[in-house]
């Protein structure tokens, strides 16, 4: 409960600051429109020539490209600026003003950098999530949308952690903050559905840099193609990532050497 009013507090923090410029609210629509209208566009080019890429139909790419839109949204809002601050403090020696606080540091590190309207691009995604639904047959029950915010729930969890994983190499090297920025361009593979991509590039999107894995899991549980199999794996995935940046995080406060040291 500590936690959960830490974050509140925060994001309120945040939401009084960015109010101060709304006419961000407006470029942020207009770009997360053009990048969906990208998106939608390559889609009506491709089931232009096919009507089913790889077992997927239009309305099933479609919800693919909603979840893809959401989760973007939550690595550009919450996890990529918190990360980029912390590498930055790291770098600076400005961390142990966090590892002061007599709070969790990774808790507080993780939520201080909030950016409000990248919220525009989950609320978009959202909708062309419900867009794709509907055009589905049969219509999804009410166990692929439990599924689908399972499936959600723990594709943040996976992107969280191994975002966080990368960053806290900056404890021992510097100008990691380069992968971060790199990830944006390779999160751009999650667009389309993994299973069409060849074998090895599969694995690559599923074990090394599961951002493929992270975008198909919700969207196969709303078009009921979401095995047991399947969401088990993402579970274990996102627990062994969860714990793997837990550690390196506690290993990493260890061997900081801060302004104060």
């Amino acid at each position: 409960m500590h936690a959960l009013r830490l974050i509140v507090l925060h994001l309120r923090v945040v939401a009084m600051y960015e109010l101060q410029y709304r006419i961000n609210f407006f470029l942020q629509l207009f770009q997360s429109l053009l990048a969906t209208a990208t998106g939608l566009t390559v889609i009506a080019l491709v089931y232009g020539q096919v009507a089913e890429l790889n077992g997927w139909n239009r309305s099933e790419l479609l919800v693919v490209l909603g979840v893809f839109t959401v989760l973007g949204g939550l690595v550009q809002s919450v996890i990529k600026p918190n990360l980029m601050q912390f590498m930055e403090e790291v770098a600076d020696g400005k961390l142990d003003f966090v590892l002061a606080k007599p709070a969790d540091a990774q808790l507080l590190v993780s939520i201080r950098a909030v950016r409000f309207w990248p919220v525009v691009d989950m609320v978009v995604g959202a909708v062309v999530v419900v867009v794709g639904a509907a055009g589905l047959t049969p219509s999804p029950a009410p166990a692929d949308v439990l599924g689908f915010v399972a499936g959600l729930v723990l594709a943040g969890v996976i992107l969280y952690s191994f975002l966080l994983i990368l960053a806290t190499t900056a404890f021992w090297f510097v100008r990691v903050d380069s992968f971060i920025e790199s990830f944006d361009g390779i999160y751009q593979a999650g667009r389309w559905p993994v299973g069409i991509y060849p074998g090895w590039l599969r694995i690559g999107l599923t074990v090394v840099v599961p951002v493929g894995f992270a975008v198909t899991v919700p969207a196969q549980a709303v078009t009921g193609q979401l095995s047991g199999p399947t969401l088990a794996g993402a579970v274990a995935l996102a627990a062994v990532l969860s714990v793997i940046a837990r550690v390196l995080w506690r290993v990493g406060v260890r061997h900081y050497d801060g302004a104060s040291s």
